[in-house]
């Protein structure tokens, strides 16, 4: 199966984070990892980053914070 990767503009148009704040969950585990494309570019899973995406709406939903 496929998977698309995204680079870090569109994962920015996704949440509403700054870059400095998606490196800082990343490095706090509580977003996904980027992929390494080469020396100096990494992508995120598109799955990934939409699985995160909704179990952000879904905690948001239940009143429970992650």
């Amino acid at each position: 199966m496929a998977q698309n990767l995204i680079r870090l503009q569109e994962v920015l148009k996704r949440v509403p984070y700054s870059r400095s704040t998606i490196y800082l969950k990343v490095a706090r585990g509580e977003f996904p990892q980027p992929v390494s494309l080469g020396a100096r570019a990494v992508a995120w899973v598109q799955a990934d980053v939409d699985a995160w995406i909704d179990r952000r709406i879904d905690a948001g939903r239940s009143g429970v914070q992650e």
